[in-house]
């Protein structure tokens, strides 16, 4: 069970760095509207991923029926992971205002759990990151149904954590995230995603024909 809480916590902890839409959202949310509208904003953000969640690991599941789909599904998500280490590797950061580019609107509390929900549901990214980490656990025959669960809880909790906890420091980040240490962070990212798609890559071949 520690196994499996660890690995989701790291793996929560890699997808709160990540510097894309939700982050800048967030960001922006909290600095205009206040940490309470931000921490419902989170909400939104954390049902969207459980939502992922559900659809991924059981239709894996489903599909773990078809002859050879192990390999089809750690070459795919080996695929994803790597693009992904490489796109947040490569990734440069222009000079530009905290929001990310995003406007600044009119909004209320009773919007920012749809806007959560909405903002991360629709970017087909968070989807193929949810599909690479069904393909992890699938790979892994020492996690029992406890175990997934538990890792799956650590990835969620982690995330929707570290939300707040960038919603909170909202106004200090601004003076902090520069285009260096955002270009670091991505560097970071990038290099530990791609270990992960390796991972999948050497499982693959590894299975026995």
């Amino acid at each position: 069970m520690m196994e499996a809480l660890g690995e989701g916590i790291t793996m929560g902890l890699l997808l709160s760095v990540m510097v894309g839409p939700v982050f800048f959202t967030l960001i922006q949310n909290s600095i205009a509207f206040g940490f309470k509208y931000a921490v419902v904003l989170a909400a939104g953000i954390l049902m969207s991923d459980f939502v992922y969640v559900l659809i991924t690991y059981f239709g894996i599941s489903l599909l773990t029926q078809f002859p050879n789909f192990e390999w089809y599904l750690a070459i795919f998500g080996g695929v994803i992971l790597i693009g992904f280490g490489l796109s947040s590797f490569l990734k440069k950061t222009k000079d530009r205002p905290i929001t990310g580019g995003l406007p600044l609107g009119k909004s209320s509390k009773s919007t920012a759990f749809f806007k959560g929900f909405g903002i991360n549901g629709v970017n087909p990214f968070v989807l193929l990151f949810w599909i690479s980490i069904a393909g992890l656990v699938a790979i892994n025959d020492n996690y029992d149904r406890f175990d997934i669960g538990v890792y799956y809880l650590g990835i969620l909790v982690t995330v929707f954590c570290f939300d707040l906890l960038k919603a909170f420091i909202a106004k200090q980040l601004q003076s902090y995230v520069t285009p260096k240490v955002m270009i670091l962070m991505n560097k970071i990212v990038g290099v530990v995603l791609l270990l992960f798609g390796v991972r999948l890559f050497w499982h693959a071949f590894s299975l026995p024909a």
